[in-house]
């Protein structure tokens, strides 16, 4: 007897398997949020050593009746791959079990540089969460983007109207630029020749004071909303700008965009692009633009990487109107703009760099 389209009893079940996989998903996430939100990948980092169950539960605060459920929280984390559960002495079976860090949970300890646990809180609050309960409405319906008809503007209105999520998403969005140092000491060649550069959509200047830090010759200007840089202070070759980049970007030797164009849709990208050749070539000079960004490669890429930018991409249809982009359509954006030529420089985790030229 057939079941559903002739599959067997034991594929069945299989496949029953994957959809609840793939339902319960967001509890993964949720997760993550709370060991944050807990403090678990800092109280075990600072024991300095593998920490025991009975340990672990004594420096968390929570409710008393709620420590023996612990141990199903950090299951699922050592399942998810951001902690490691062993025993002291792998021959005792009675032995006592502790756990450590994995390379993804130091990623979210909170006084390290490249922590990322501000942008895990602000990706998964509920402001951002919210708009996916109205996808199929968004689908059906003339809003703009689904962030919209969530909560009745778009997300850039939204950060202007909520300074306490603004902070959360800016605190996110400096978080991920830190990582940038690294990117930075690798490819200084990059910005070697250059007397002046422009980070357009800079935020608070994360990026920008590690440039301006590396090449002190070089004059740097973070340039965004008037609301993002109105209460950041000018350094020696630092300086904020408040601005309209689709009216027009200051004039530099080189433009630089940090995840910021797979905000926009192609048209606006174009706009934004044709701005820019007219920052790098108002002195004569013909200077460059340099994108950091998704450069989708479903080929070459291993597949979680592929996930992890095809998921930034639906993210991007639903807070915004940009998405991310192939090498051709990468290319197709630059020729319309003007450009004659770009080259992809290297590609590092799911972000690429690539540097185009008048």
């Amino acid at each position: 007897m057939d079941l559903v389209y002739g599959e067997g009893v034991g594929e069945l079940f299989q496949v029953q398997c994957h959809l609840y996989k793939h339902i319960f998903s967001y509890i993964d996430s949720m997760s993550l949020k709370c060991a944050i939100q807990l403090g678990i990948p800092d109280i075990i980092h600072n024991h300095g050593q593998p920490i025991t169950l009975p340990e672990l539960v004594s420096k968390l605060h929570i409710h008393p009746k709620k420590s023996n459920c612990v141990h199903r929280l950090m299951r699922l984390l050592v399942h998810s791959g951001f902690f490691t559960k062993t025993k002291v002495h792998e021959n005792q079976e009675d032995d006592e079990e502790v756990y450590t860090l994995t390379p993804s949970s130091r990623l979210i300890i909170k006084d390290k540089v490249t922590s990322l646990s501000p942008f895990v809180q602000a990706m998964l609050d509920p402001v951002l969460v919210s708009p996916w309960q109205f996808l199929g409405d968004w689908f059906q319906g003339s809003e703009l983007t689904p962030f919209e008809k969530a909560h009745g503007m778009g997300m850039w209105d939204y950060c202007n109207q909520s300074p306490e999520y603004n902070n959360i998403f800016n605190e996110a969005m400096a978080s991920d630029s830190r990582l940038m140092s690294l990117v930075v000491k690798d490819y200084k060649s990059i910005f070697d020749g250059l007397g002046s550069l422009v980070d357009v959509g800079g935020g608070t200047g994360t990026v920008a004071k590690i440039i301006s830090e590396e090449f002190p010759h070089m004059i740097c200007t973070v340039f965004d909303l008037p609301h993002v840089v109105a209460n950041l202070t000018d350094s020696q070759n630092l300086k904020y700008v408040g601005g309209d980049m689709f009216q027009s970007i200051p004039s530099a030797d080189a433009v630089m965009f940090k995840w910021i164009l797979h905000d926009w849709s192609d048209e606006e990208c174009v706009n934004i692009l044709k701005r820019c050749k007219e920052a790098i070539t108002s002195k004569g000079k013909e200077g460059k633009v340099i994108i950091i960004d998704v450069v989708i490669n479903q080929e070459k890429d291993e597949h979680d990487v592929t996930k992890t930018k095809l998921l930034f991409d639906a993210l991007m249809m639903v807070l915004l109107t940009g998405k991310e982009r192939n090498k051709k359509e990468w290319e197709k954006l630059f020729l319309e703009a003007g450009f004659s030529h770009y080259k992809i420089v290297s590609s590092f985790g799911m972000k690429s760099l690539i540097e185009v030229y008048p």
